[in-house]
């Protein structure tokens, strides 16, 4: 059973760079048949869909967070990364880390609080 665990900074300032770790336990983020992914839901918003990689390194991402967007895994900490730079106000959100081996999410971490403030 694959288990996720985010962390990072709970509060960050606007114009700076926003970064989270998910932490995998239960197995190895070097398996290959796993898409590892991070998510974020604003007050009153949807689920949102950052980005993703996987163990080719290869990573993909929403359109509009593009640009100050990067996923990276970091193999011998069996754990993966989200950086965010230029945050504003509306990159407040809960972020959560997911993986999947099909099409749908089988694993979620239990999200993380972050306030982009002012």
């Amino acid at each position: 059973q694959v288990q996720l665990q985010e962390s990072g900074p709970g509060l960050v300032k606007s114009s700076q760079t926003l970064s989270l770790t998910c932490t995998v336990s239960g197995d190895s983020i070097r398996m290959n048949y796993y898409y590892w992914s991070w998510f974020r839901q604003s007050p009153g918003k949807g689920l949102e869909w950052i980005g993703q990689t996987d163990l080719s390194g290869s990573a993909y991402y929403r359109p509009s967070l593009k640009s100050r967007t990067s996923i990276s895994r970091d193999t011998s900490k069996n754990q993966f990364t989200l950086q965010l730079s230029s945050v504003i106000p509306e990159d407040t959100a809960v972020y959560y880390c997911a993986a999947r081996r099909g099409p749908e999410y089988d694993y979620w971490g239990q999200g993380t609080q972050v306030t982009v403030s002012s």
